[in-house]
């Protein structure tokens, strides 16, 4: 066991010099933005940039935020648009309801939400964490504006004024709302809006696990835009950890041209000066103390950079007020860095979308070709088979049909398999109501000679009225061999 420090003095080596408090292995270089040298929180306040980009951003996320306000109202021939009903097990999205069965359909659809962030990642890098990821837009555009109008802002580490305690409650207060609110819509995804709306209006004591949910939604969001905040991008995230491998040459960063802009100096320094004549970057470090994530661009391509190019609005602005060409900082690429020519055409620009492609006829495929509804046929627990009084052996067994459509549908079961197999009870008139599942009891009898070391083969044929058919194989269980008559 090693320890960090010696300051606690054994009682057989009382003599032994005291050795301040120091860490055991002190870091080379800073290991996160957010942390000071000792260890402790570094408070992030980035001041705000505005330009074309940050306009941009803007637009997009008001956009983004007004989509995910408006959704679950709005409904397409009486359904909402989206409604993940996880109690039932229905899922509308975009008027078209996915039911349990659906297995098939989900996996190719989250295998083609896989190609399409890889695809997406490899182009434009970052982009999505800056731009649309939902962390990002309400930090930046609904919480910071919220925390800029009762605190003000001083940038990298933090605010050093006091101030008035009532402005930070206050600016808590609102947090709470807003979250409050965003709690409240993120449950009408999954209940609807209509039973969204009767839950607020009654007592809590009514609907004690939605409230539950509310209640614990609020408090995770309140946990993360007001302490966790960039640190969710910079720990949490896996998103950012994975650039790695998902980033090539060739994809778009926000990048320093360190070329031009090296060696960095103040303006007033001239050539024919004992001085080297500086680069373009004035080392102002505005790029820094506007950056939400605290990073120095000019340090090359990091992790914690999330694209959101308020580094490039504050560059800009500065190049403008001292005469000098803009896009110091701007999207580019590790291979226009390194004076390559920029393409497209490369192995992971052709291949992805081809699987992609693939993905999207193979879910379609399935989405429009399925047929109209499901069959299963379970058996029944307890005795597997019976005999009847005519000396035939009958097995109880239930069928389970889903209706996928929007219309009533009637069905009709087909025995089949072994020769003399019959349905005793009702095959005819099954009928289920639009998108409805419905288990229902069958009983089959086969003859005697039917079976074969207990064995007997079942096919039933389930047919709508419109003469489209699913087929379903099992095994009827029946006795080994004939019962002994008795003397």
């Amino acid at each position: 066991m090693i320890c960090m420090n010696t300051r606690h003095k054994s009682a057989r080596h009382k003599s032994a010099p005291t050795i301040p408090d120091q860490p055991f292995l002190a870091p080379g270089e800073q290991v996160l933005s957010t942390l000071e040298a000792d260890g402790s929180r570094r408070w992030l306040k980035p001041k705000l940039s505005r330009g074309k980009l940050l306009t941009r951003r803007r637009i997009m996320a008001y956009v983004l935020i007004a989509i995910f306000t408006l959704l679950p109202f709005v409904k397409i021939a009486g359904k909402p648009l989206v409604l993940l009903d996880i109690v039932t097990r229905r899922f509308t999205i975009f008027g078209f309801t996915f039911l349990p069965t659906d297995t098939v359909l989900l996996v190719i659809f989250l295998v083609g939400v896989l190609l399409g962030i890889v695809l997406f990642t490899t182009l434009f890098g970052r982009v999505w964490c800056g731009w649309a990821c939902p962390q990002t837009v309400y930090m930046e555009f609904v919480f910071r504006p919220i925390e800029r109008l009762f605190e003000g802002t001083s940038g990298r580490g933090g605010d050093k004024k006091k101030i008035a305690a009532w402005r930070i409650m206050a600016k808590y207060v609102v947090y709470f709302l807003v979250c409050l609110h965003l709690a409240n819509t993120f449950l009408a995804y999954f209940v609807g809006v209509d039973r969204m709306n009767q839950w607020v209006a009654r007592s809590p004591l009514e609907h004690p696990g939605p409230f539950l949910v509310v209640a614990f939604v609020t408090f995770a969001m309140m946990v993360d835009f007001c302490f966790f905040r960039e640190q969710m991008c910079l720990i949490a995230c896996p998103y950012g950890r994975l650039q790695s491998v998902l980033l090539d040459q060739h994809s778009l960063v926000v990048a320093y041209d360190a070329k031009r802009g090296d060696p960095r100096g103040k303006v007033n320094q001239r050539a024919g000066t004992e001085l080297p004549v500086p680069g373009d970057c004035v080392d102002c470090g505005n790029c820094v103390t506007t950056c939400p994530t605290g990073i120095d661009i000019r340090d090359g391509l990091q992790m914690e950079c999330i694209n959101c190019t308020q580094c490039i609005d504050a560059c800009n602005t500065v190049m403008k007020k001292v005469g000098r060409q803009p896009d110091l900082i701007r999207f580019s690429s590790q291979a226009v860095d390194q004076g390559a020519a920029s393409t497209l055409l490369r192995a992971r620009t052709l291949i992805y979308p081809l699987l992609l492609l693939g993905v999207t006829i193979a879910f379609f495929s399935v989405l429009l070709l399925g047929k109209p509804f499901d069959a299963v046929l379970l058996r029944n627990v307890g005795n597997p088979h019976t005999m009847t009084d005519s000396g035939q052996i009958r097995n109880l067994m239930k069928i389970k049909l889903t209706n996928r459509t929007e219309e009533s549908l009637t069905l009709e079961l087909l025995p089949g398999g072994a020769e003399g197999i019959f349905i005793e009870n009702q095959s005819r008139g099954l009928a289920l109501r639009p998108r409805e599942t419905r288990t229902f009891d069958v009983s089959f009898v086969a003859p005697y000679d039917a079976f074969s070391w207990g064995r007997a083969d079942l096919i039933v044929t389930v047919k709508d009225q419109n003469g489209i058919e699913r087929t379903l194989d099992s095994k009827l269980i029946g006795p080994y061999s004939r019962p002994v008559p008795k003397p």
